[in-house]
């Protein structure tokens, strides 16, 4: 592994996280560091959305607020798989993501929701930034 590669590695870490706090804090506008303008995000599996970029960021604004109080992601693993021409790696991220959600009676529980992250990112003029998004969700406790 060459410095380079060390490189890439922590700015497409960086960008991850950006994506967890972005998710997180409800700072929406922050996934524009994180993804292109043209990237695709598939949120299915966890009962989401599947589309652009532009229309999935809108979704998680809508979506998000309403349906948990409380949001904290955990990662795990970063696995990198570099193309040849090192523009392009496909990158799987564990989570954990534990939120409290109202009860329906006036309190709130925990959900959780644990997975895979699998990003294609490429590297672009302003940094390394996801083109594709699929969560795997690999299993739920609480819903």
């Amino acid at each position: 592994m060459d410095l380079q590669e060390l490189s890439d590695r922590a700015e497409i870490a960086d960008a991850i996280t950006r994506y967890t706090l972005a998710v997180d804090e409800g700072d929406f506008d922050r996934l524009d560091t994180v993804f292109t303008p043209d990237a695709h995000i598939d949120y299915t599996e966890s009962g989401g959305v599947a589309d652009a970029y532009p229309v999935v960021k809108a979704w998680l604004a809508e979506a998000l607020p309403g349906f948990s109080t409380h949001r904290i992601h955990m990662l795990g693993q970063l696995a990198f798989d570099f193309a040849d021409s090192r523009d392009e790696a496909a990158v799987t991220a564990y989570f954990h993501n534990p939120m409290r959600i109202a009860d329906g009676r006036g309190g709130e529980r925990v959900v959780e929701v644990g997975g895979l992250y699998q990003h294609t990112f490429v590297r672009t003029d302003a940094g390394w930034r996801s083109r594709r998004l699929h969560e795997k969700v690999v299993w739920t406790r609480g819903f």
